[in-house]
Order: C-alpha cells, then structure tokens, then sequence
C-alpha cells in the first residue's frame, strides 16, 4: 500500500516489525517531493516512534482481528482474558495493559486487536465505574467551587473527587484522562 493511502488505526509492518499507526501526516511542502510523517507505536515494545516516508513510497500493512473479550482476573503470570465468542481464556503478560489495568474490574468488557493469535492493541471503555476506597472525609460547609480531595479506588487506581463523595460510593471516571467524571 502507498504510504499516503495509510490511515490511523492501522497496522503496519517496517524493518520486520510489527507497529500500530496512531497518527498520519500527509506534507506537501512546496516544489519540494511530498512525505507523510507517521506516529507509531511498537506492538512489542509498546514504545512511540516517528518516521518519515515518501508519500509513493509502498508501507507492508496487516490487518488486525477485532474481538469483544472480558477481563477476569489478574494473577502472577499476567491478566486473564476470555474472548466472548469463543469462551476461549488468553493470559496475556502484564506488560501489554501497564497502568491501564487499573481502569479494568473483574467482568469488564474490551475491545482487543489480535495478530496472528496474540493480542497486540486493545480499545477501553471511555468510562468505567468503580468504588471508592479510601479517602478523607468530606468537610461540612467548605462551598468553595473546584475543591477537591484525593480518593482510592477499587482497583488502586487514586483520583481527585468533589469534597461529597464518600468511602463506599460508585463513580464514574473517564479512562482517557483518569478524573473524576460523576457518580455512578
């Protein structure tokens, strides 16, 4: 495929390596010959690389299989998941989700991009609710606007919320940013 025909979202092959394309630029600059700068990230590595290519240049895609799976559990080996159509349960290595296993309960439902078998990318929910478990008290009269007070949640994951939330309450929290978005 030409280089200026990739889009974001799709999986690319470079020097034998598998990447996942999360950003294309298409520069014309002038006279000059016409580039397309990729933003990509290395399916092993998870790392973020930038590359530039001639926009006639040809690019190795693959494609991706796109299956709803649940998150189960966690346990020393890495996380547990169960593709819903199949029933089939993948442990996959802790390394794959990072910090964002702390948005996920047990029985939350995902997205997950697999090549040859092995899962290389996965889409969150863009919310999720979780219980609140720990955080200060709430102050009784403090009205000041933008007040806020740290909070653990079920899953270690700590945020900022209003002074009235309370230890045992479900809120919901965006995954993109991790804050505080209303109780659920």
């Amino acid at each position: 495929m030409r280089a200026s025909e990739v889009r974001r979202g799709q999986a690319v092959i470079i020097d034998g390596k598998l990447f996942v394309v999360t950003n294309a630029d298409h520069n014309t600059p002038g006279n000059l010959r016409a580039k397309v700068q990729f933003k990509l990230r290395d399916v092993s590595k998870g790392t973020i690389m930038d590359k530039r290519v001639g926009a006639t240049d040809d690019i190795e895609t693959t494609t991706l299989d796109s299956r709803s799976v649940e998150y189960l559990y966690s346990d020393n080996e890495g996380h547990v998941l169960m593709d819903l159509e199949t029933y089939e349960q993948d442990s996959i290595s802790k390394e794959v989700f990072g910090d964002d296993i702390k948005f996920l309960k047990p029985n939350t439902q995902l997205t997950a991009m697999f090549h040859e078998g092995k899962i290389v990318s996965y889409d969150l929910p863009k919310t999720v609710d979780l219980k609140i478990k720990d955080t200060a008290p709430g102050i009784k009269g403090a009205t000041a606007t933008n007040q806020m007070k740290d909070a653990e949640l079920e899953t270690g994951l700590t945020t900022r919320v209003p002074p009235f939330i309370e230890v045992g309450e479900t809120i919901r929290i965006s995954t993109e940013t991790g804050q505080y978005m209303s109780r659920a």
